[in-house]
């Protein structure tokens, strides 16, 4: 295992110290602590607040990334749209879980990055090293990796200032009135814990949806969401105030019965976000899976289709809402 080791020069709180010595932040380093993977002159620290004294020797023990356990080598492959040594951009196949979960027993997105020997940051735990952010299990699209953790922490802090963000594309059960914002706060669905919902004092949350294109028969619409906020479910979720649904989200309420609708039609298109190393704005497109298109294909004309789905012209579709940032 890594460990690194320094010498306090003031006296100030412990977590505060090592979040300027290993760059990361302070639940990071609670993160740590917990696994008992933080001593001071030796010894153990069991609190964040742990007050330092000059001269104190602080050691870290950076967790390894464990390989796959041999019945947990994963089926699938994962297309990878930019890799150097800070992160991996990868395109998440539908039907993939991103990490590991005690109700959870097959390979996941983390089973395949292990066993791909990808370097992956520590920060997060072992069950989710380099997660940064997820994706729900049948959403696709763009997802970044952090190889290291300086880089772990700098994405980090850009989803917390949201200069790091997706756009998304799905299609939905009913044609939206018009572009709008749902701002109505989530959390778990008392009635159903599978669920989440909008539950008065629940985490704040805010959605942006922009109409691109009717389907041929106008009862579907193709539509981008941009995400203010990063709840689970949050896009079904606060489509399902509009009464909309994405086509195949049985879960909140879609009807249909159409046989090829398996899977729910949620894809994370683009991602932008500014490189964690040299601060460089990135923008990556993660290709549309083959179920998608040929949802698209049958149900819109392509002409149409290839127009709204330009990388350009999703973004400008937001410029209309007052709260667009």
């Amino acid at each position: 295992m890594k460990q690194e080791h320094f010498i306090a020069d003031d006296n100030e709180r412990l977590d505060i110290f090592l979040s300027k010595k290993i760059d990361a932040s302070r639940s990071a380093i609670s993160h740590l602590i917990k696994k008992n993977a933080v001593s001071v002159n030796s010894r153990p620290v069991d609190k964040a607040g742990q007050k330092l004294r000059s001269g104190d020797a602080v050691t870290v023990t950076f967790p390894e990334s464990e390989s796959t356990p041999s019945d947990l080598i994963p089926d699938f492959d994962v297309p990878v749209i930019y890799e150097d040594d800070h992160i991996l951009v990868i395109n998440k196949p539908s039907g993939v879980v991103v990490h590991p979960a005690p109700s959870y027993k097959e390979p996941t997105l983390v089973d395949w990055l292990k066993h791909k020997g990808i370097s992956l940051s520590t920060l997060s735990g072992e069950e989710r090293h380099g997660i940064v952010h997820r994706i729900d299990k049948e959403t696709s699209g763009a997802m970044v990796i952090a190889k290291t953790n300086a880089a772990h922490t700098r994405l980090s802090d850009q989803l917390k200032d949201r200069s790091m963000g997706r756009f998304y594309l799905a299609v939905i059960d009913l044609p939206l009135k018009d572009n709008c914002i749902v701002d109505a706060p989530i959390a778990r669905n008392p009635k159903n814990r599978l669920k989440m919902g909008v539950v008065p004092g629940g985490k704040e949350a805010k959605s942006a949806f922009a109409k691109l294109a009717l389907s041929s028969n106008e009862k579907h619409e193709l539509i981008a969401a941009k995400l203010f906020s990063g709840r689970t479910h949050q896009i079904r979720v606060h489509l399902g105030t509009l009464q909309r649904h994405i086509l195949g989200d049985d879960l909140y309420g879609y009807k249909g019965n159409d046989s090829k609708i398996d899977r729910v039609f949620l894809h994370a298109y683009l991602l932008y976000l500014n490189h964690p190393d040299t601060g460089k704005p990135m923008h990556f497109k993660a290709d549309l899976p083959s179920d998608f298109i040929a949802v698209l294909e049958r149900e819109f004309q392509k002409d149409m289709i290839d127009e709204t789905i330009n990388t350009d012209h999703i973004a400008d579709s937001f410029r209309d809402l007052s709260s667009w940032v």
